[in-house]
């Protein structure tokens, strides 16, 4: 027998025995994923990364600002202790899928930003997300200033969003001081409404006169100030006046002088 056709024979096997290994598939990221996470300041933010087939391989989160990697597996590499990793294998149709969760607690505004899941393929592959961190916001409509007629209802509208529970306490002021309700003045009230999303105060002042013009606030225990300028004018009608704008209101002469000159020119 041929001693070089003896000494090749093993390799030979070894080649058609590796030939018939199937390459094992590629990992992949689940793009369907939401990638723009918003989360309410001090609470709980989660990143989730879900992969497909990966093997032996690592999936990373780093934080896009600093190029600072946060964890790798199931490690964190971080001594902000804020920052964990959580994993999840299993998930989805099959074996094939596994979550990987960056998760932040007590978001603050510096957390907001682009955080990358990256898998450790040669070249890595890399999947953005984007986390919003919102605060707790109090606005009133209508505003910056506001024109109502004298004798109608100041009705003004304070809405807070953006927090994760309802404010403990909404106070009203005029011109920064505390409004009173049980003033002489008489007809003020306010009417509160807590809700999940969003919590509203509506404040009311009846029969206005010019003396209410002046700078109205709203301050929620939780949120920012928000305040608008009541203008409150003599001989207007208050159903037109108070939309917060402030446009100019035809008097009835004015309109009529306009339907005469109107009439004149088609004749």
């Amino acid at each position: 027998m041929d001693r070089h056709a003896i000494q090749t024979r093993p390799r030979q096997q070894m080649l058609d025995h590796s030939s018939g290994l199937k390459s094992k598939p590629e990992p992949t990221f689940d793009f369907t994923q939401n990638t723009n996470v918003t989360a309410l300041i001090g609470k709980t933010a989660y990143l989730t990364c879900r992969v497909r087939n990966l093997g032996d391989k690592t999936v990373s989160w780093v934080r896009h600002r600093d190029i600072h990697i946060l964890t790798a597996g199931a490690y964190t590499y971080t001594s902000d202790q804020r920052f964990q990793a959580l994993h999840r294998q299993n998930t989805g149709h099959g074996n094939e899928w596994s979550d990987w969760t960056l998760c932040i607690k007590w978001a603050q505004e510096r957390d907001q930003g682009i955080y990358e899941c990256q898998i450790s393929t040669i070249p890595i592959k890399s999947y953005q997300f984007r986390l919003n961190v919102v605060v707790p916001t109090a606005t009133i409509l209508g505003g910056p200033e506001l024109y109502v007629g004298a004798g109608s209802t100041i009705n003004l509208t304070c809405a807070i969003r953006f927090s994760s529970e309802p404010p403990a306490y909404i106070f009203w002021y005029y011109n920064e001081n505390v409004l009173s309700y049980d003033s002489p003045r008489g007809g003020v009230s306010v009417i509160t409404e807590k809700g999940g999303d969003v919590t509203t105060s509506w404040l009311l002042i009846q029969t206005a006169q010019p003396s209410d013009s002046g700078e109205y606030s709203c301050k929620p225990s939780n949120a920012n100030t928000a305040s608008i300028r009541v203008h409150v004018l003599n001989g207007e009608r208050p159903e037109a006046m108070q939309t917060g704008t402030a446009g100019p209101i035809l008097s009835s002469s004015c309109l009529l002088v306009s339907l005469i000159i109107l009439y004149i020119s088609s004749v």
